[in-house]
């Protein structure tokens, strides 16, 4: 029984990537069985075999009649046609064959520079975004250090504030203390004083 994508934790622990890479290699198959059937059907019909006749037939782009694996199919299937003598009329059908051909060369050509340039402009932006996330994630991080610092220094602030108001409470105590500590003194030698004057 097949497992849903849901169910299956092989198909969820996929990549993109790795779907994308799936999805074309399951349509670079189909696209090679196509050709391999325009081949069949060309031969039965009796329509001369070239690369840009099974690429029409198959409905595929004619680089693909020249990949490996693909190749040797077409040129064994024009290898093995019947070659008539050539004719003046033949000649410029091969001729117009082979301006098709190129064009149609000349056009995939185009399309893959196309495909390349977009793709490179893709991977720019997914750089210059990558290098977006990475700087934000930086900069969170900085922020968060900061504030961190922040509230460390703040902590420190009061603990040292409030040291110094209970040394200047102290301070305060002492020079109280000081003071009457003075004033007993100076109380204490007068009465001495007044002692030893009525003694005599």
């Amino acid at each position: 029984m097949t497992q849903s994508p849901a169910t299956n934790p092989s198909a969820q622990s996929r990549t993109p990537a790795q779907v994308l890479k799936e999805a074309r290699r399951r349509d670079s198959r189909a696209e090679r069985a196509r050709v391999l059937e325009a081949i069949r059907s060309l031969q039965q019909s009796g329509e001369k075999i070239t690369h840009a006749a099974v690429a029409r037939t198959a409905g595929v782009s004619s680089w693909l009649t020249y990949a490996d694996g693909v190749r040797e199919h077409v040129e064994a299937a024009i290898s093995g046609q019947t070659a008539p003598r050539p004719s003046k009329r033949d000649n410029q059908a091969s001729t117009i064959s082979l301006r098709v051909d190129l064009e149609l060369a000349r056009e995939e050509i185009r399309k893959l520079r196309t495909e390349r340039d977009q793709l490179q402009r893709n991977a720019r932006l997914h750089l210059g975004h990558q290098l977006d996330q990475i700087g934000a994630a930086d900069l969170t991080t900085r922020v968060y250090e900061l504030n961190h610092s922040k509230v460390e220094l703040e902590a420190l602030l009061a603990t040292k504030t409030a040291e110094a108001n209970g040394l200047a409470h102290c301070v305060t105590e002492l020079e109280d203390e000081l003071t009457a500590a003075r004033t007993s003194l100076r109380q204490m030698i007068k009465t001495q004083s007044k002692g030893a004057t009525s003694s005599t």
